[in-house]
């Protein structure tokens, strides 16, 4: 072998690559470029997916529960935590668009609230 095949071993770049990632991240935090959000506003709740039930068919679902529990929020089905009633979240497809928790009727009045009449005054006091 000649000295320049043999300068570093594969155990010291291992130890320098590790020190350089975790040299990089303590100069990021310190210098505030990495930032963490408080707001739970923005933060996805869970990753959810649908299981596709035909009768006759069996499918395969964990024994053990979820620490989450829906509910009807607004017309949406909402995801909360059972460990944190704070943390709540709307539940929405892949375009970002909410899940409906009923499925309104075709014939139904608009759920859009109509502007009221002005009211006429009459002469009588």
């Amino acid at each position: 072998m000649s000295q320049n095949e043999a300068r570093y071993t594969v155990r010291s770049l291992l130890i320098t690559a590790l020190v350089a990632i975790i040299g990089t991240v303590v100069v990021l935090e310190l210098n505030g470029n990495i930032r963490h959000s408080d707001n739970k506003d923005h933060v996805p709740v869970g990753d959810f997916k649908a299981i596709h039930v035909t009768p006759g068919e069996t499918f395969r679902m964990s024994q053990k529960a979820s620490e989450l529990h829906a509910a009807c929020e607004n017309g949406y089905l909402a995801i909360a935590a059972d460990t944190d009633p704070s943390f709540r979240g709307v539940l929405v497809d892949y375009k970002n668009r909410g899940v409906r928790c009923y499925r309104p009727s075709p014939t139904a009045p608009s759920a859009v609230p109509q502007p009221e009449a002005p009211q006429q005054e009459s002469g009588y006091e």
